[in-house]
């Protein structure tokens, strides 16, 4: 699908550099021609020789080396590609991209460059999280960079979240994505995720353990594959994916206008763990204990998202995808709820306290169809997302 394209490959200076070797590798082997700039950090990290070895091109690096300037200057270095790419894009590199520094070869290149910009970050999870890295973010995707992950784990530094570069052949399906090749190109795809909170009083809430985790790698997953991504999120503890649109909600009925007002899609993906049940009337002011007792609370149910959007009689999406999250008869319990929502599949899980399944990093799904139970092996979340986003896109090719 990269037959024929050209990539600027800007590699900045962390430990992820080590990823972009087999980066390249992937590109040629997909027919990409890849054009190397190293800055000085990251020669700390990948020699030259290396890189140049596998993309079979001169790596470049010194804005201010004559030659170069006289066979390529760098503002025709920066126009030659089909698409630049940041990998590993550092807070460093991200911060110079955001405020228009141009102080060096590579953020010269970014600032010259009328072509798309993609960025795979990498760095610690504090700098990831960091109040000025999530500015500069913002303004990089206000600017339309493209972004691809990081992915969360555990790091060199020791520490463990959000901030690992995007595998290589992540970032091929993003590029593949971005170039017009992504399997869902043209498609638009509703996912939510998270918790709900439903308010009891202004400091108490109905809630549950919920990280948003499987919910937010799905919408990266489908970000991936080409897809416009509506990703309509309670108040999760993990930060939603870059490069789909987010609409933040708290309660279901908030959630529930998001998701309708969304459509239509091609696909709706009900990933979030919607209460079942709010406060009929909640509190303006805090409950206070009181020589009375217990206060007396009268719950109502909240609306069924799911159902409504499968039995829509019309603009219904084509492809109607439910979670359930079980502690017991898994399949069982499934089966019955995709016939009682009338939803095309359900991903069941268990998250019995003694799976770590909920809020934790892994997890072990079955897929009910109209043709029985899948169960899939156990793996990470991130893993989980991309099987089923290639699932979905299947689905929706036929």
């Amino acid at each position: 699908m990269l037959a024929g394209k050209r990539i600027l490959l800007i590699i900045g200076g962390g430990i992820a550099a080590y990823k972009v070797l087999d980066l390249i590798r992937r590109l040629r082997e997909r027919g990409a021609a890849v054009t190397p700039v190293m800055t000085r950090a990251a020669g700390q990290f990948v020699t030259p020789l290396s890189v140049s070895a596998l993309a079979e091109e001169k790596v470049y690096s010194d804005l201010f080396d004559l030659t170069d300037e006289a066979e390529m200057g760098h503002i025709q270095l920066s126009r030659v590609a089909d698409l630049v790419l940041v990998a590993p894009a550092t807070a460093d590199l991200m911060a110079k991209m955001a405020t228009g520094a141009a102080d060096d070869l590579a953020s010269t290149l970014l600032l010259a460059t009328d072509t798309p910009v993609m960025i795979a970050p990498a760095m610690n999870v504090r700098m990831w999280q960091h109040a000025a890295t999530q500015r500069n973010l913002a303004t990089l995707l206000a600017d339309g960079v493209r972004v691809t992950g990081p992915n969360e784990g555990g790091m060199a530094c020791g520490e463990f979240g959000p901030g690992r570069m995007s595998e290589p052949l992540e970032i091929v399906a993003a590029i593949e994505a971005t170039l017009g090749g992504g399997a869902l190109q043209g498609k638009h795809v509703v996912v939510t995720s998270g918790p709900t909170h439903e308010p009891i009083d202004p400091v108490r809430y109905i809630a549950n353990r919920s990280s948003g985790a499987q919910g937010t790698a799905l919408a990266a997953a489908l970000r991936d594959l080409g897809a416009q991504v509506s990703f309509v999120t309670g108040p999760a503890t993990v930060p939603p994916p870059a490069g789909v649109e987010v609409i933040t909600v708290d309660t279901a009925r908030e959630m529930r206008a998001a998701v309708l007002g969304a459509l239509p899609a091609d696909a709706a993906i009900f990933a979030a763990a919607v209460a079942d049940w709010r406060v009929a009337v909640a509190s303006d002011r805090k409950i206070k204990k009181t020589k009375d007792g217990l206060p007396q609370l009268s719950f109502v149910e909240n609306p069924d998202i799911l159902s409504e959007v499968s039995q829509m009689p019309e603009g219904r999406p084509a492809l109607v995808v439910g979670f359930a999250a079980e502690t017991d008869d898994v399949v069982k319990n499934a089966t019955a709820k995709r016939a009682r929502k009338g939803c095309d599949w359900i991903v069941a899980n268990d998250v019995s306290p003694e799976t770590g399944i909920m809020g934790g990093d892994e997890n072990a799904v079955t897929l009910i169809t109209s043709d029985g139970a899948e169960t899939w092996e156990r793996m990470g979340k991130t893993q989980v997302a991309r099987q089923l986003a290639d699932r979905i896109a299947a689905a929706l090719a036929d």
